[in-house]
C-alpha cells in the first residue's frame, strides 16, 4: 500500500455505494488503486518512507527516488 500526499480534496470510491473522502494535505498510507487514481487525477503526489520510523518524503516520478 503506497503513501500519498492529497493536494488537493479527492473522494475515492472503492464500491458504486462507499465514498472515502480525502482532504487536501493529508499524508496518508493508502489502497493502490486509489493512489493510482488520486495521482491520474493531479490530486495527489506519491511519497516514500525509508524506514518504520522514519517521515514520508516525495518521490520524483521520473525514476522512483525521494524528491
Amino acid at each position: 500500500m503506497p503513501w500519498v500526499r492529497f493536494t488537493a480534496d479527492f473522494d475515492f470510491k472503492p464500491k458504486p455505494s462507499v465514498t472515502i473522502a480525502y482532504r487536501a494535505g493529508h499524508v496518508l498510507n493508502v489502497t493502490s488503486d486509489c493512489a493510482a487514481k488520486a495521482i491520474a487525477a493531479g490530486k495527489a503526489v506519491r511519497m516514500k518512507k525509508s524506514g518504520k520510523s522514519a517521515e514520508p518524503v516525495e518521490v520524483d516520478d521520473d525514476d522512483g527516488r525521494a524528491a
